[in-house]
């Protein structure tokens, strides 16, 4: 539990890259739709190589092969409708505002239990139910200040991802065999999404023209750091407590480090405002729900 903790921790930090580049991409002038279907499309020759080196690629085909119209699915909801969704909600606030909002997935992660034969955990729900407060307060801010469309706007789109990411990521864990690497299932679930991402990219080119050499080598750095690295992280961190329901609902919990990463590189980085009173307040009642979620178990 405590290797899994520290991997889901990391994974939030590197994880909290995609919510800043994602801002600087969109402030830059840079089309949501290529930031999401670049990081996918920069993750598949990385992943490819690394299996490559470990003679595993062969594995994943056949494992494909096996079930396509399962890996074609969940992969395109796990990845593609959490990606594309949360790239576009960094369209309408800070950085700090979308990491903070996207822990609603925590939530979405504990309700899903029961799709996968478990019992929902009490106490971690519970506890989940506090990060919703969080956010609730987080959200209050933007609506008193006459923001409501576009904050109403990111939340249902992070709503779509939050509830996609976990379920597409449990889909896949239990199809995938036992003796299945972290590593083979992210890259098995980037191809088995890439129709998806090809779609995505075409529609961007014919609409908006062909990205900025900015916005690839931010969209590099998204798949490198948050795509390759935290993802890996994230799923091992998810993989080694699979067969418990009130573990990976706490690694699942870690996400809401992100927050605290993003809030300081938002503001470091790309001068984004500082949140409001009740806006710190709900980040501060976010985190404490992630740390509540932790000591529960």
């Amino acid at each position: 539990m405590k290797k899994a903790l520290l991997y889901g921790l990391l994974a939030s930090m590197f994880f909290a890259l995609t919510f800043i580049l994602n801002r600087s991409m969109n402030l830059g002038g840079g089309y949501w739709l290529w930031g999401a279907s670049l990081r996918y499309l920069f993750m598949l020759p990385m992943l490819w190589l690394i299996l490559k080196k470990q003679k595993a690629v062969q594995a994943i085909f056949q494992e494909i092969l096996t079930h396509p119209v399962s890996w074609l699915v969940w992969s395109t909801v796990g990845f593609g409708l959490f990606y594309a969704p949360l790239s576009m909600a960094s369209c309408y606030g800070e950085s700090w505002f979308v990491a903070a909002t996207w822990q609603i997935t925590i939530v979405a992660g504990v309700l899903l239990t029961p799709l996968f034969g478990g019992k929902i955990p009490v106490k971690n729900l519970l506890f989940s139910g506090v990060i919703l407060v969080g956010i609730f307060l987080l959200q209050l801010p933007h609506l008193e200040n006459m923001n409501a469309g576009g904050s109403l706007k990111a939340l249902a789109l992070i709503l779509i991802a939050g509830i996609s990411y976990p379920l597409g990521n449990r889909k896949m864990m239990a199809l995938c065999p036992a003796g299945f690497s972290t590593t083979q299932r992210v890259f098995g679930m980037t191809l088995c999404s890439m129709p998806f991402w090809i779609l995505c990219a075409v529609y961007a080119a014919v609409t908006h023209g062909l990205p900025s050499s900015g916005q690839i080598v931010q969209s590099l750095s998204v798949a490198v750091f948050s795509g390759v690295v935290a993802t890996l992280l994230f799923f091992e961190a998810t993989n080694l407590v699979r067969h418990n329901p009130k573990q990976l609902a706490v690694i699942e919990a870690t996400q809401a480090g992100e927050v605290l990463f993003t809030l300081l590189g938002g503001i470091l980085f790309l001068h984004d405002s500082l949140p409001t009173p009740t806006g710190l307040l709900g980040i501060a009642v976010v985190v404490a729900g992630m740390i509540l979620n932790s000591l529960s178990s």
